[in-house]
């Protein structure tokens, strides 16, 4: 025999209830013998219980139950349900009056839900030419007389099940599930979806083949589908595993559901009403592999904290505290405990919260005038994420990954065999904690959602990069890059979902004015994880955000060389911040465009290597016009425009030639190798005439000719087999603080030597370590261009995402 138990959604109006009815009929056919455990159908016991609420409270109620009445009598005429009816307004007129009602009074309000659903159930399946039999369970499942949360007598209830199901053998069953009744025949629940238990009871009793559990979702997966998009269906599970589960919220298990089953080894299987052909989720005695299962959640949950320094050693403490919450019927789901201070965490359910603390200030009220029990408070508003099968061995990668994304759990809990660690978080973070760990556990891929700010020539770059690599990354790397914000200095584009290839009419037409607050907003609202900001301004004005930006959680990109040169108190204060909230800040691209220069002098530093100095072309721009007017018989301004024409210099080439762009870039590795500089202290040579240095840049760029004789004349007085290079020089004593020289200068060069064999737009530096002598460390390569710029922001991006893991 086979159990079949239906839940309430899938026994709904509608495809629900004909689905149920055609998978009972096709079991029928195949002449499999079969019983059937059903639910109150769709939403019968919430709309119960909310009734029985008004009528306590002397409120009308009629309304609701006429269409409570219309909906149970609206899938079938020729089932007369007027008995049950009949008695809930009895019921309901009763506690009208006296304006209470009593757990005994639930329960039999609560039962009607389910004796109209078998009746209904029933009638259907005979309408269809299947002989089926409405059975009352509480004729079969006795109990003691708890009413609320009843708990059956195995002896008696199993008799009269296996009775009960002799003298009907020849018909299909259908059973009420949730109800019994005590010794008295007074109606009692088995607790909220104890419709569960009554199944796998059966199951026992029966010795039933399998127990098959049907719902509205494919099995069980390894995380709430409606809070994680990437959940996955679980195949195949423990009973161990199941159990945990059940006890730490999944709604589809009954935390009393499996120990019956565990007697007799009965298989489990949850199944969709909605697909049957899916083979859902098996629970065994064994499942095909160790490892992490499921992240299950307790949402409706408070934290008691006891905390008395004075009670370090008394004996009994931890016994009165389980007590006196035991007197008044409050059980504790999760106990953590410390020494040190005396501090003990429990979670209970969060209804009982304000019982729990009276309870405990009453049993504690000496020792709280000796002054051994500090205080006694309550955390509301918490919720309890259960990840089944983790063992703390490798605890640390979901947890370093909360505290990543500025989650930090309140206290956590695991069991000695290793099948589960249990974390307390505020429920506000609940859902953004639930996506961080899933991604972080399980073989999906991680979300790493970003917001990009500046869409210009780089940014732009970076943005159709992303979109054209994403989908081989996440491949390769298990990394899925989300692009949810794209921003220019008026408008944003918002998508938690990701930015699609037509960002750039996107923007255009849907973008809204914002300030910074929103985007962090919009990422806290949709519980977005791993966030990183890229800046691809050039803005003063933006830096000014990225300590706000590292407070809301992101971590930092940037091609933004501002940041690092600004004064050194900012500089400070940005890396004070970085450090204290746990976050990263890479601008690779600041210096040499995509070249692994930063990562290398850094390196270098950290590992104590002394570096004594750094020479270089920091410059694709210049890199490009004094490597094509040094070896061809040019103009200077030819070169020039050539160069602007092309795209390499700044639309406004004084950017380039005034050298800032290369002095702010020897700056950079100068505070790089711990050097306490400022802008002002790099020695600058400005290749523009003072008399063009203030004019407008449309004068600017009419008269280049003028820069001619100058340049050609530095040109002409050069030795033989020399060549002219503008170049970055960061000298002296590099062991001191305040001991370094930065100097920005045209030089000339032995066109032998590293430097003079630049060619095209390339940058190239010297890095000369003690170790290395007078050998240098030479880094060379394309050193301008959105294309390479882009590329290394990326690469960036990349390298964030790999520190995170």
């Amino acid at each position: 025999m086979k159990i079949l138990k239906f839940g309430g959604k899938s026994l709904s109006n509608g495809q629900g209830l004909e689905r149920v009815l055609n998978i009972i009929e096709n079991k029928v056919k195949a002449n499999q013998d079969i019983a059937v455990v059903v639910s109150a159908r769709g939403n019968a016991t919430n709309e119960l219980e909310a009734i029985l609420e008004k009528a306590m409270n002397q409120e009308s109620y009629i309304s609701e139950f006429e269409a409570f009445k219309n909906y149970q009598e609206e899938a079938i005429s020729s089932v007369d349900l007027s008995s049950e009816f009949k008695t809930l307004l009895k019921i309901f007129e009763g506690v009208k009056l006296l304006g209470d009602y009593s757990e005994k009074n639930k329960d039999e309000v609560l039962a009607q839900g389910e004796l109209i659903s078998v009746k209904l159930i029933s009638g259907l399946l005979n309408e269809r030419g299947i002989n089926a039999n409405a059975a009352d369970a509480r004729l079969l499942i006795k109990t003691d007389d708890v009413y609320g949360n009843a708990q059956p007598n195995y002896k008696t209830s199993s008799q009269n099940v296996i009775n009960y199901f002799t003298e009907y053998k020849d018909k299909v069953n259908v059973v009420t599930g949730f109800i019994g009744s005590n010794e008295a025949n007074k109606t009692t629940t088995l607790g909220r979806n104890g419709s569960n238990y009554t199944a796998s009871l059966l199951a026992n009793f029966l010795n039933a083949e399998e127990l098959q559990n049907y719902t509205h979702v494919n099995g069980i997966y390894t995380a709430n589908p409606d809070l994680v998009e990437d959940a996955k269906k679980i195949k195949e599970l423990s009973y161990t595993e199941a159990n945990e589960l059940a006890n730490f919220g999944t709604t589809i298990l009954h935390a009393k559901t499996i120990v019956p089953l565990i007697e007799k080894e009965i298989p489990l299987r949850i199944l969709n009403t909605f697909n049957p052909e899916d083979d859902g989720t098996l629970i065994t005695k064994n499942t095909s592999k160790k490892g992490i299962k499921s992240l299950s959640v307790l949402e409706n949950v408070a934290l008691i904290n006891i905390e008395g320094r004075g009670l370090l050693g008394k004996v009994g403490v931890d016994a009165r505290i389980f007590s006196a919450l035991s007197i008044n019927n409050i059980s504790v789901s999760i106990v953590s405990q410390g020494s040190s201070e005396r501090g003990i965490g429990l979670i209970i359910s969060a209804e009982d919260a304000t019982k729990a603390v009276i309870a405990l200030e009453r049993e504690f009220e000496n020792d709280f005038y000796l002054k051994d029990i500090n205080k006694i408070s309550v955390i509301d508003n918490v919720s309890v994420i259960s990840i089944v099968g983790q063992n703390l061995s490798s605890f640390h990668k979901p947890f370093n990954a909360l505290i990543k994304n500025q989650i930090e759990p309140l206290l956590f809990n695991n069991t000695i065999t290793g099948e589960n660690v249990s974390l307390v978080i505020k429920k506000n973070q609940l859902h953004k904690a639930l996506n961080v760990i899933h991604g972080e556990i399980f073989g999906v891929s991680k979300k790493v959602n970003l917001a990009i700010f500046g869409h210009g020539t780089v940014g732009g770059t970076l943005i159709e990069q992303i979109i054209a690599s994403a989908k081989k990354i996440e491949k390769r790397k298990s990394i899925k890059l989300n692009i949810f914000a794209i921003a220019n200095s008026k408008k944003v584009l918002l998508n938690k979902d990701g930015i699609s290839g037509d960002w750039k009419s996107e923007i255009a037409n849907n973008g809204k004015s914002y300030n910074l607050n929103d985007i962090s907003a919009y990422a806290e609202t949709h519980h977005l994880e791993n966030l990183i900001a890229i800046d691809n301004t050039s803005s003063l004005e933006f830096v000014s955000n990225y300590l706000k930006l590292v407070e809301q959680g992101f971590d930092l990109v940037s091609s933004n060389k501002i940041a690092n040169t600004i004064e050194l108190d900012f500089y400070n204060e940005l890396r004070v911040a970085l450090n204290k909230h746990q976050k990263n800040y890479l601008y690779e691209t600041n210096v040499g465009a995509g070249l692994p220069l930063i990562d290398t002098i850094k390196l270098l530093h950290h590992s104590g290597e002394n570096i004594v100095r750094i020479r270089g072309v920091f410059s694709g721009s210049l890199s490009y016009i004094f490597n094509t007017f040094s070896a061809e018989d040019v103009k200077f301004s030819g070169v020039l425009q050539e160069a602007l024409d092309k795209g390499y210099t700044e639309p406004n080439p004084r950017e380039d030639l005034s050298g800032s762009d290369v002095a702010r870039k020897l700056l950079i590795l100068a505070r790089e190798l711990d050097l306490h500089n400022e802008l002002e202290d790099v020695n600058v040579e400005n290749l523009i005439p003072v008399g063009l240095r203030e004019v407008e840049t449309a004068e600017f760029l009419k008269s280049f000719d003028q820069l001619n004789d100058s340049f050609n004349a530095t040109k002409s007085s050069q030795k033989e087999g020399h060549v002219l290079r503008y170049v970055g020089d960061l000298y002296g004593d590099l062991s001191d603080e305040n001991g370094a020289k930065l100097d920005v200068k045209l030089v000339s060069v032995p066109k032998e030597s590293p430097l003079g064999a630049l060619r095209g737009a390339d940058s190239l530096f010297e890095i000369y370590t003690e170790s290395y002598g007078d050998q240098p460390i030479i880094i060379q390569g394309a050193g301008a261009g959105a294309e390479v710029t882009a590329r290394g922001v990326f690469g960036d991006i990349l390298r964030l995402t790999d520190k995170n893991n």
